[in-house]
């Protein structure tokens, strides 16, 4: 108990730290806990650290902001778990501009009253995608919910295929979101193979609409059967086509297996649904396309309140559609399109200048063929073959490794393969895959 008795007190240790007092004292007191608690463990021989390091470092801690910038070497271009898609430089300048102090967000300056905020992006999005008009919400399961609600909310049914019965991100089901419209599933055809006749045989006076779910991040293969687009439109019931990745250019050969926007909305669908922070490579959005009477039903209804965008979002999102105005700008200026499209010189020289930056420094690092992905929940099947580093840790455990680079600042996050580091240089710009190099080498040095 010796040692109990000669931790500092908390006022005594936080009055040793810089910073405001408040702060301080919280560090000091979180410092104080976590080495009793130390203390108090009968599985330990000694304490990890003294009080002032503990104290110190809990004060960074509370000092750093949490939602940082990371570097992504996994080689997963719309990586979740880390924000998705990069914003282009347009983007990134508009929110600046946006946030820097008032807006136009509800201003009708013509008229000098209240406005819409939706007329920032909805001539944009009728440009590209022929729609009549269009509506932009939070995210893509809000538009979806949104959908259901605004056509079938009132306890009509809402008819899918079996097979598009999918999960979405965070184990969000699509029957979930359907039943918190108001609306009421009603289930056609089979897991691997659904027919015309069966949604035929399914409308009736209690159908609101039919809801397709482009199922993005997996696929049925072999014995299989969906209806295209169009002969669900022939059959004159309200059709919500959930695309989901929200795909505008074209000319990708990358994307063909997902469903092109314009497509749907030629096609006749009432309501298009997609993202606009995967493949469309822009923030966090639901967006919504289609006929003039169900985008109106859609922005009257009680919902499109609850899940409207913000400002921020809404100017990236204003940003990164006027680049598409431009589609050869489009596919360099937009960092997912760019990624994807990298050309494989491009990515050799990123991986021997990496490579060679960690072998000058004493590093075993090597150059080899690796796959990334495309991430996000689209194209899973495809494999997106390039360069990447291998890095030999020696006899400290990789994991180990990857956590130290996790905490680093900024964080750099990789691949663990055969007890080896694999930076993917694909998601890494050339300065990027520079300061990567010194975090692998700084969490490499002995005595860290």
């Amino acid at each position: 108990m010796s040692a109990m008795r000669d931790l500092p007190s908390v006022e005594r240790l936080a009055a040793s730290l810089p910073g405001p007092h408040e702060l301080a004292v919280r560090a000091a007191r979180e410092a104080v806990d976590e080495l009793r608690g130390q203390l108090r463990d009968p599985q330990r021989d000694c304490v990890a650290t003294d009080a002032h390091e503990a104290a110190a470092a809990a004060l960074v801690r509370l000092r750093r902001s949490s939602l940082i910038r990371v570097l992504n070497a996994t080689g997963v271009v719309v990586h979740t778990n880390l924000g998705r898609a990069p914003l282009a430089r347009d983007a990134l300048d508009a929110v600046a501009e946006a946030g820097r102090g008032y807006s136009t967000l509800e201003l009708d300056p013509e008229q000098g009253g209240r406005g819409s905020r939706q007329r920032h992006v909805s001539e944009l999005l009728r440009d590209l995608t022929g729609a009549e008009d269009a509506l932009v919400v939070n995210n893509c399961a809000a538009a979806v919910l949104l959908a259901c609600a605004c056509l079938a909310g009132n306890g009509k049914e809402v008819v899918i295929s079996r097979g598009q019965l999918v999960e979405i991100g965070g184990s969000f089901r699509m029957p979930d979101v359907v039943a918190q419209s108001g609306a009421r599933l009603a289930e056609v055809g089979t897991t691997n193979r659904t027919r015309l006749s069966d949604y035929e045989e399914a409308l009736g006076p209690d159908t609101g609409a039919i809801l397709r779910a482009h199922p993005s991040n997996f696929r049925t293969l072999g014995f299989t059967e969906e209806v295209e687009i169009e002969a669900l439109c022939s059959l004159g019931t309200p059709v919500i086509d959930d695309v989901g990745s929200g795909v505008l250019s074209s000319g990708y050969e990358l994307f063909a297996e997902e469903p092109p926007v314009r497509r749907s909305v030629a096609a006749g669908a009432a309501l298009v649904c997609f993202s606009g922070d995967k493949l469309l490579g822009g923030p966090q959005a639901g967006i919504l396309v289609g006929t003039a009477e169900a985008v109106a039903l859609a922005g009257a209804h009680p919902l499109a309140r609850a899940v409207r965008i913000d400002k921020l979002s809404l100017a990236a999102l204003e940003a990164t559609l006027r680049i598409y105005r431009e589609p050869r700008r489009a596919r360099e200026a937009i960092p997912v399109l760019a990624m994807l499209e990298q050309p494989p010189e491009r990515l050799e020289a990123r991986a021997r200048a990496l490579a060679g930056a960690l072998t000058a420094a004493g590093v075993r690092a090597s150059v080899l063929v690796s796959t990334g992905k495309v991430g996000g929940g689209a194209l899973p099947l495809l494999e997106l073959e390039g360069p990447a580093v291998e890095v030999t840790v020696g006899t400290t455990a990789a994991q180990e490794i990857s956590r130290r680079l996790r905490l680093g600042d900024p964080p750099l996050v990789c691949r663990v393969r055969d007890a080896k580091l694999l930076l993917e240089v694909r998601t890494l710009s050339d300065e990027e895959a520079e300061e990567a190099a010194g975090l692998v080498v700084r969490a490499l040095a002995p005595g860290r």
